[in-house]
């Protein structure tokens, strides 16, 4: 019986679905660096959070959910252990009071520090896992994939084609 996450291409032959396979690998990678970021009591997607505030200091959090291409509604509840723990503060933005601005607290500065140090080790582990002559031609076609250009190129021809659902 054929994966029901396949696809037959029009010589009849069975191929495996890219969604399925790249949902598959992110979920097994991010296993490993939350393993390996568990001594400092944060899972990957919060160290990826805390790493690009630090990179925008006081960003507003829908801007950051763009960034991160997360769900809004979503990416506002998995920021609430963040505030909770105080590795970021949340305020409003002066400029516009509908808006949220978002800063790493100096506790989110020194667990960021610590869960870089592991970070490095799982990046390292990764790469000699996977070969390093691999790893930048991975990073290369990921951020392809997550790329606008991509998104709205495949997005404009699927809504291109009527009928197909």
């Amino acid at each position: 019986m054929a994966d029901v996450a396949s696809v037959t291409t029009s010589a009849g032959k069975e191929r495996p679905c890219n969604c399925n396979a790249l949902l598959k690998a992110s979920r097994r990678i991010s296993q490993l660096y939350d393993t390996a970021l568990s001594p400092c009591g944060l899972t990957a997607n919060q160290r990826s959070i805390l790493a690009e505030i630090r990179a925008s200091p006081s960003i507003r959090v829908g801007k950051l959910a763009g960034v991160l291409i997360k769900d809004p509604v979503a990416f506002a509840r998995a920021l609430k252990p963040l505030e909770r723990d105080g590795l970021i503060a949340v305020r409003v933005d002066p400029t516009d009071r509908h808006q949220r601005l978002i800063a790493l607290t100096d506790t989110g500065e020194a667990r960021l520090r610590e869960a870089d140090a592991l970070w490095k080790k799982a990046q390292r582990c990764f790469e000699e896992a996977f070969d390093k002559m691999e790893s930048p031609d991975l990073q290369r076609a990921l951020d392809v994939l997550a790329s606008n250009g991509i998104f709205y190129a495949i997005h404009r021809t699927l809504r291109a084609e009527p009928g197909q659902r």
